[in-house]
C-alpha cells in the first residue's frame, strides 16, 4: 500500500496532534519550572508600629518629667 504525499502529511498532522493531546495536559499540571518567590517576613508594618510604640512611650516620658 503507496502512500502519496497529501496523505502522508495527513498522516504526520494526525501523529502530531494525537502526541499534543497526550503529552500537553501532562506539562499543564507538571511543578512550574521555577518556585514563586517566597511572601515577605516583614513588610515594614510591624517595624514601624515598634518605632510608634517607643515614640509614645518616650512622649509619655518626657510629658511626666516636664510636669
Amino acid at each position: 500500500m503507496a502512500f502519496s504525499n497529501a496523505s502522508f502529511g495527513v498522516v504526520v498532522v494526525a501523529l502530531v496532534a494525537l502526541i499534543y493531546v497526550l503529552v500537553l495536559p501532562d506539562v499543564a499540571r507538571a511543578a512550574p519550572l521555577s518556585a514563586p518567590a517566597p511572601a515577605p517576613t516583614s513588610d515594614g508594618t510591624a517595624i514601624d508600629q515598634g518605632i510608634a510604640y517607643i515614640l509614645m512611650l518616650l512622649a509619655l516620658v518626657l510629658t511626666y518629667l516636664i510636669h
